[in-house]
Formats: C-alpha cells, sequence, structure tokens
C-alpha cells in the first residue's frame, strides 16, 4: 500500500481527495499544527483513519516521519483567498501560507531520507488575467502570468515549490478554477439568496467563469499522481466555462426553483461589499482545458448542467 502525505488536508478539497485515495486503496496522512488521528467519512468510532504528523509553517519544522513513510505528496496548503477581506494583513497570510509551506515542503525532502516520487501542487486560475479582448482564444498554460495580487501569489506559489525537481521528484502543478461543491465553496454562497427565489446577477453578467466539478478535481490529482509521464503545470478547469449569470440560474434549476428573480448586483457596490477582491469576482477569465484532456484525462462533469444536477 503506498502512502499519500497531504498538506491542506482539513480544507474541502482535502477531505474530498482523503475518501478518494482511502477508496482506492491509499494509505493517507495529513500535515497540520497539531499531531494525532482523525476520521473521515464517518464517525470517530466508523470513519476511515488518517494520521496527522505536525508541521510547522513559521517556524520551518515538521515531523520527519510525515516525510520518510509517504511516497507522494499533494501540496494544498494554503489560506483561503475568499475567506476575508483583502486587508494588506489578509494578504501577507494568503501568501505567506502558501510559498512558506512550499519552502518547508522542499527544505524537508532535501534534509529527510525519503522515498517520494511525486509532488502534486495546487495552483489557481488567479494566474491569469482578464480575458483578453483583442483574442477569442482561451488561456492555456504557456500564457504569462498577470501582474495583480492573486497573478503575483500564484506565481510566487508556482516558483516555491519548482525546486523539488533538482531533487529528482517529479512535479505537476494544477491551476485550479471555481470548485463547483456541494459542500464548501463559492458554490454554497450562491445558493444562498436562490433559496430564497433570487439569482444574484453580479456586474453584467456576462463575465466568464472556469469551474471544475470536486469530483473532476479529486480524480485529477490522482490521475497526475499515478501517471508518471504527467509533469509541469495543468489547468484544472472544466471543458465548458460559462457566463456567471448562466452559473447562478443552473444552480436555480438543480434547485427546482420554477420562478427566479434577477437582482443585478451593480460593480460599484461589489466593491464597497469586497474591496479588492471583487475584482476576482467581475473579472472573465476563459481559461483551456485542452492539455488536460490531450494527457488523457477524461471529466465526469463537462458542463455545468451535469455538475449541478449531480450537487
Amino acid at each position: 500500500m503506498e502512502t499519500v502525505l497531504i498538506t491542506g488536508g482539513t480544507g474541502m478539497v482535502g477531505r474530498y481527495l482523503t475518501q478518494n485515495l482511502q477508496q482506492k486503496g491509499y494509505a493517507v496522512n495529513w500535515l497540520s499544527r497539531k499531531a494525532g488521528e482523525t476520521s473521515i467519512g464517518g464517525d470517530k468510532k466508523q470513519g476511515n483513519k488518517v494520521q496527522v504528523f505536525q508541521w510547522d509553517i513559521d517556524k520551518q519544522t515538521i515531523d520527519s516521519e510525515a516525510i520518510s513513510s509517504a511516497d507522494h505528496i499533494i501540496h494544498l496548503a494554503g489560506a483561503g483567498v475568499a475567506d476575508k477581506r483583502w486587508t494588506p494583513k489578509r494578504k501577507e497570510e494568503i501568501l505567506d501560507s502558501r510559498t512558506k509551506s512550499s519552502a518547508l515542503i522542499v527544505k524537508a525532502l532535501s534534509e529527510i531520507p525519503n522515498k517520494v516520487k511525486t509532488v502534486v501542487s495546487a495552483s489557481a486560475i488567479g494566474w491569469y488575467g482578464p480575458d483578453r479582448p483583442d483574442s477569442k482564444s482561451p488561456f492555456t498554460e504557456d500564457a504569462p502570468y498577470y501582474s495583480g495580487f492573486l497573478g503575483d501569489t500564484c506565481k510566487a506559489w508556482e516558483d516555491s515549490i519548482a525546486p523539488v525537481t533538482t531533487l529528482n521528484k517529479r512535479l505537476v502543478r494544477l491551476r485550479i478554477g471555481i470548485v463547483v461543491s456541494g459542500t464548501g465553496g463559492a458554490i454554497t454562497e450562491f445558493k444562498k439568496p436562490l433559496r430564497a427565489g433570487i439569482a444574484p446577477i453580479f456586474g453584467s453578467g456576462k463575465q466568464i467563469v472556469s469551474w471544475i466539478h470536486i469530483y473532476d478535481l479529486c480524480n485529477f490529482f490522482l490521475y497526475a499522481m499515478e501517471n508518471r509521464d504527467i509533469q509541469g503545470i495543468f489547468n484544472a478547469v472544466a471543458p465548458n466555462p460559462v457566463s456567471s449569470r448562466a452559473l447562478i440560474f443552473a444552480l436555480g434549476r438543480s434547485m427546482e426553483k420554477k420562478l427566479l428573480i434577477p437582482v443585478p448586483v451593480p460593480s460599484f457596490l461589489l466593491k464597497i461589499i469586497l474591496g479588492e477582491m471583487s475584482i476576482e469576482i467581475l473579472k472573465s477569465a476563459t481559461v483551456s482545458s485542452k492539455k488536460a484532456e490531450a494527457a488523457g484525462f477524461q471529466f465526469s462533469y463537462p458542463t455545468i448542467e451535469q455538475a449541478v444536477e449531480n450537487l
């Protein structure tokens, strides 16, 4: 049985991914601030066990057994981008939580004897800027990063994990789109007004959202980990991006809301409420999944209708 070490395992993606890996016969360990044992997919007595090893990102310390026992590492750790308003302090937390954790992984792999073959690291489509008015082509993995808070963060994030390739480890980086999930994430927030029959239209509603179903995302992490021919950067987005308005109404239909009242949320109001974060809500970013498909990955939920119906 191979062992997968996950950073950021307590988050939404980490928990789904842990269950997925365990169902496929992998042992799963987590890195967290506190060591111990936890259960996934059930109560504390019945759920599958996960061994939790301790690390301290600020002090750059880690339990050596976490590294020595791992065959693969999936790196998800990072403070939630949309959890709080982007104050200068919060922006620093978002950046440091990603780059310092990556630096600790690189340091540990270089100093602790290990058998790790693969590192699969999260990144985000925040790498890309808004759709270019002079081009109808979606963003591909070779597009330069867009200078702005998220673009700069993604660049530093990817750069910080890159040195593992000098340690003879295969590295895959997945630039993740908006994750469509039944528990947590942006979709849960969108559902709140929909339950009252209100369909919020952010800005023009025409901005393109590049998304991925949580099931496909977890399978993509697994696919990248298991396939030795895969390395480098891949966009983790579904093949069919949609407008913000179409996403909202697809969610409404999946909730069997026969009457939805569109309520415009003007750009200036979003800026007042969310501050700098509103840029991302209002940004149109059409991102390509072609490289993932060319590598043989098959999406179970390629359309938003299929995705929200499943949820």
